[in-house]
């Protein structure tokens, strides 16, 4: 006998709107928004979704992108005002509303959703994020063992991927520029808590600056856009005391043979 029930139609699949902001300095006077219909399911990203508008209706959009995993920081957006990175929101969180994808807040636009990271770049660099032993050493000598209380002292920081959504979250960034800013001084923390490391000395200037942790006003929502839960709010606030101690003249007195801290 033959089934005559009636198989259920296949479901048209979803569109939702992305809504970019454009700009091109060669040819715009301003930015502006600019919007498509996108078709996604349920493992769709917000990146998987400007890749699909670029491959497939405007290939002249540009942003940034690499790993779509989370680990190399690249693809950071202000997401429906949220600083994320695109490959790990998705679509359908958003719909059925709009998602309206921005750059990155408190940088200066290159070019659509791209921004200029040199200012970054300099301010990282200012930090001295790098190993700074008290002593030369030499490979005879074997390596620097570490217990895992003081690995524990510094790795949480040392999962910063420089993906920038701290800045973007950041309002002291937006109103002093000149800030340093929590992921550079994250880094620096990240080594000034190694055990191995004696370069507070080389940082301090930074540090005690203006610009430097006493910029902070501890909002902490630079903390809570991280997407790798390195907190750099609670990194700043342990080099304040680190600040306060130099100020105070007791770093000196409390640091270890070999070097100050």
């Amino acid at each position: 006998m033959t089934d005559t029930t009636p198989t259920p139609a296949a479901a048209a699949p979803r569109t939702i709107e992305i809504e970019c902001l454009r700009y091109d300095p060669e040819q715009d006077s301003a930015p502006h928004f600019q919007s498509w219909q996108v078709p996604f399911d349920d493992d769709t990203s917000v990146l998987q979704g400007l890749q699909y508008i670029k491959d497939h209706l405007d290939g002249s959009l540009t942003f940034r992108w690499s790993c779509r995993m989370a680990i190399c920081g690249s693809c950071g957006k202000m997401i429906n005002g949220v600083p994320q990175l695109s490959c790990h929101a998705f679509l359908r969180d958003y719909w059925p509303n709009k998602v309206r994808v921005e750059p990155l807040a408190n940088f200066a636009i290159v070019r659509d959703l791209v921004v200029d990271q040199n200012e970054f770049l300099d301010k990282l660099e200012s930090v001295q994020p790098w190993m700074q032993p008290c002593e030369k050493l030499n490979v005879a000598d074997g390596p620097q063992r570490q217990t895992p209380a003081q690995l524990d002292q510094y790795y949480q920081f040392s999962q910063c991927i420089n993906c920038l959504l701290c800045y973007a979250a950041c309002p002291q960034v937006g109103l002093k520029p000149e800030f340093i800013g929590p992921a550079a001084l994250a880094l620096m923390h990240r080594y000034n808590a190694d055990s191995r490391d004696r370069g507070w000395e080389a940082r301090a200037e930074v540090a005690n600056a203006e610009e430097g942790v006493w910029g902070c006003t501890l909002v902490g929502y630079c903390s809570e856009v991280c997407p790798k839960g390195v907190d750099p709010a609670h990194a700043i606030n342990q080099n304040k005391v680190n600040s306060t101690m130099d100020y105070f003249g007791v770093r000196k007195l409390l640091a270890p043979k070999g070097g100050a801290r």
